[in-house]
């Protein structure tokens, strides 16, 4: 039970975890899918090894409440197991520019897979949030994975996509189950692991993938950019999200889960398909879908503390020490 304190947004116990649904829900469809359609080579390994790893982790951390240390750690472990299996990252493509030394690329694979992991725990903080960003993300993720000619990876993005739907059910406002740390990781942990396999291939998806997660990245970069310039102690637990303050500000949780949705479907979905047929124009692309974001950060104050929105429920008390 997530029992509500001073930095939570709900005021009403609830049960947490239910994140763990979306695991089994998707590990399962995958491996199904592996054994009748192509997939990239060790995908599945890197997949079930570290998400496995992180399910675990999020739960023991939801029921016992784990150090920052220890989470780090096996956040570490689990990303460098699945660039080990994926044979490393690709070329990081800055436009028409690689950078193909192999330290350079996959130190910046690994601390970006660890920072997606983390960054995904930071951004389940309100009713539905978490959940419907999976939704978008994994569905067009999917489309985009068609186009670009990965058939295989696209059905297992689609059954992410359906597993989320399925959570929603439960966690839409008022939420009933909270996802937790248990499959908050574990998502960021998939679409890391997703955009690093496919870019092994086609270098230039990287960009597709982080424009459709860029309201996600933007929100949780910023934050902890702004607190740290700010001297606020940016690896404790606090309520400075953008998101955060506009829930309070429009008094709903639904409200602002519902504009992310829009921004992802009116906005970064053209954007990410844009980047798909304009492969050398991917870095501005994405570059443009983030400047909006960046100033909604401003506009909501992101990094100023504030307290929290109380409702009937929410995704996460942000508890001390869940954020790193």
């Amino acid at each position: 039970m997530d029992i509500p304190n001073e930095r939570s947004s709900h005021s009403v116990p609830t049960p947490r975890g239910g994140g763990i649904g979306i695991v089994v829900a998707f590990l399962l469809a995958f491996l199904a899918l592996s054994r009748r359609v192509v997939m990239p080579s060790n995908l599945n390994w890197a997949l079930v090894g570290g998400g496995l790893t992180l399910a675990v982790e999020g739960l023991l951390d939801d029921r016992f409440l784990l150090s920052v240390r220890v989470r780090i750690i096996i956040h570490t472990a689990a990303a460098a197991w699945a660039l080990w299996q994926l044979n490393g990252a690709a070329p990081l493509n800055i436009g028409a520019v690689a950078l193909v030394w192999w330290w350079t690329r996959e130190l910046i694979a690994l601390v970006g897979l660890v920072w997606m992991i983390n960054l995904y725990n930071f951004m389940d903080g309100i009713d539905g949030l978490a959940g419907t960003e999976a939704l978008c993300v994994s569905g067009f993720g999917g489309l985009l994975l068609f186009r670009c000619g990965f058939g295989g990876m696209a059905q297992g993005a689609w059954a992410l996509a359906a597993a989320s739907a399925g959570f929603l059910v439960w966690n839409w406002p008022p939420a009933k189950i909270f996802m937790g740390d248990a499959g908050s990781g574990f998502l960021g942990f998939v679409f890391g692991v997703f955009t690093i396999s496919s870019a092994i291939e086609r270098p230039w998806m990287l960009w597709p993938w982080s424009i459709l997660l860029s309201v996600f990245i933007v929100d949780s970069t910023v934050t902890l950019l702004l607190r740290w310039v700010n001297r606020a102690r940016w690896y404790e637990a606090h309520c400075s999200h953008a998101y955060q303050h506009a829930a309070r500000r429009w008094n709903s949780h639904g409200r602002v889960t519902i504009a992310i949705a829009v921004i992802n479907v009116v906005w970064l979905f053209p954007l990410a398909y844009a980047a798909c047929v304009w492969q050398t124009g991917g870095p501005l692309l994405a570059a443009i879908a983030g400047v909006p974001l960046v100033l909604l950060e401003v506009w909501y104050n992101a990094g100023r503390e504030s307290s929290p929105m109380k409702t009937l429920s929410s995704n996460s008390s942000f508890r001390i020490g869940a954020e790193v």
